[in-house]
């Protein structure tokens, strides 16, 4: 489902490098909860840290370290962030 979290989990390093994950920036936040709404396609390879997001109207998603994320554009949700999170991210 294209309006859907979509979770790759452990993508290998090739899959990443096509991809160009080591230039994307680097956004870093500490344990927290707030709302959010996505202005645009995020694609997000996460580096340290776990969370829970829960699309509103929909089922939550946990996100780990290790894991390679697309969050579709407008979509809003609620970010818990259990574990301080460390993310190389993209928006198209």
């Amino acid at each position: 489902m294209a309006d859907a979290i979509q979770v790759e989990r452990d993508p290998d390093t090739e899959r990443l490098e096509a991809l160009g994950v080591y230039d994307w920036p680097v956004w870093e936040k500490e344990a927290s909860e707030f709302p959010w709404t996505y202005d645009g396609r995020e694609t997000a390879y996460i580096l340290e840290g776990e969370v829970t997001v829960t699309p509103d109207g929909g089922e939550p998603v946990v996100i780990r370290a290790g894991d390679l994320v697309t969050f579709p554009d407008g979509m809003s949700c609620h970010w818990n962030i259990h574990r301080d999170v460390r993310k190389h991210y993209r928006i198209d």
